[in-house]
């Protein structure tokens, strides 16, 4: 089969696939829908950081968040709050 996509596209989120997160539970990673206590926040965020850390595409995944601006979730290890922070010191 044939890929259709124009090429820079293509390879676009291709470490995706090879996302330690891939397989777990994504409930680790991004808050739930109801109130979240910080001390459950906490034990949820670092499960979430634990994966972060033994993931090969860490670093892309990170890339991703702080391009297109994700506000929501871990990503490459950070939450929201540590991203804005980097996006401010790289950016200052």
């Amino acid at each position: 089969m044939t890929d259709h996509r124009p090429a820079a596209a293509a390879g676009e989120h291709d470490w995706r696939a090879l996302a330690t997160c891939c397989n777990a539970n994504a409930t680790y990673f991004f808050p739930p829908n109801h109130f979240e206590r910080k001390p459950e926040k906490d034990t949820r965020e670092a499960v979430a950081r634990a994966l972060c850390r033994s993931c090969p595409v860490a670093t892309e995944c990170l890339g991703y968040a702080l391009r297109a601006g994700e506000s929501h979730g871990i990503w490459g290890g950070l939450n929201e709050l540590q991203r804005a922070r980097l996006r401010r010191r790289v950016s200052a």
